[in-house]
């Protein structure tokens, strides 16, 4: 699903081809020489760039020549938000959309996607910064149900949810906040449930933006639910309110 590429030359022909890295890890050091095209070029497709230690980076790079530059590339095919809402129109069936605001734990990720395709959710909405990349950790952990799972990645989610409001979409935020419990949730018609960071939760403007907020209760001393549990508990619940289980 996803692999490094190290050194200088590599990276720079990598921004070159028509399909660019997901993302460019630079050494945080004096910046000279090629390693300045490297941003501009990234800079220019977008792609996100992260400066992180030279041991972090020497531990990806795992004995090979680095340069101060690591590019990860990724060959899963990504849906675009349109496809996926399309999707369900093909089916002739309300939109069912799950929205991950900043999951960064590849296990997690992978088990929400093996739930969601369980549930026969249409598409997961995940956002280029501050998520998990797709992985071989993201592959087992979703025992084989990425194959089958269409996932978009988009810019902005709260500018996402805006549109998919435009598209009749009814958007419902999991928050220990919240003060409704999700089984009073009616998860009828298109609806989209955004999960939230495992530590953090969802963002304060994503939050806003959602037209519901809910949650799942808590009887034990451990705060929080684990981010793909708690995934599955709405959904299944949304399941059961839409009458399809």
């Amino acid at each position: 699903m996803a692999d490094y590429i190290f050194g200088r030359n590599a990276v720079l022909e990598s921004l070159n081809s028509d399909k660019a890295p997901e993302k460019i890890y630079i050494l945080k050091a004096e910046l000279k020489g090629s390693i300045n095209k490297i941003i501009a070029k990234a800079k220019e497709k977008g792609v996100i760039i992260s400066h992180i230690d030279k041991k972090k980076l020497d531990e990806m790079a795992n004995g090979l020549s680095h340069q101060g530059v690591c590019a990860l590339v990724n060959n899963f095919n990504y849906s675009s938000v349109e496809e996926i809402l399309n999707f369900a129109k093909e089916k002739n069936e309300d939109v069912f959309l799950v929205i991950l605001d900043r999951i960064e734990d590849p296990h997690n990720f992978g088990a929400i996607i093996r739930s969601c395709e369980c549930a026969g959710v249409h598409g997961i909405i995940v956002s280029k910064r501050n998520s998990s990349p797709i992985t071989e950790v993201v592959q087992k952990a979703s025992a084989g149900s990425i194959n089958h799972m269409k996932i978009a990645k988009v810019s902005n989610i709260s500018d996402t949810i805006l549109k998919l409001k435009k598209e009749n979409v009814w958007i419902f935020g999991s928050s220990l906040e919240a003060k409704e419990n999700y089984t009073k949730m009616d998860f009828k018609g298109n609806i989209a449930i955004v999960i939230g960071n495992e530590g953090f939760g969802i963002s304060d403007l994503v939050k806003k933006r959602c037209d519901f907020l809910t949650k799942i209760p808590i009887k034990g001393k451990t705060q929080s639910l684990n981010a793909s549990n708690a995934c599955a508990i709405l959904i299944y619940e949304a399941l059961r309110k839409r009458n399809e289980i």
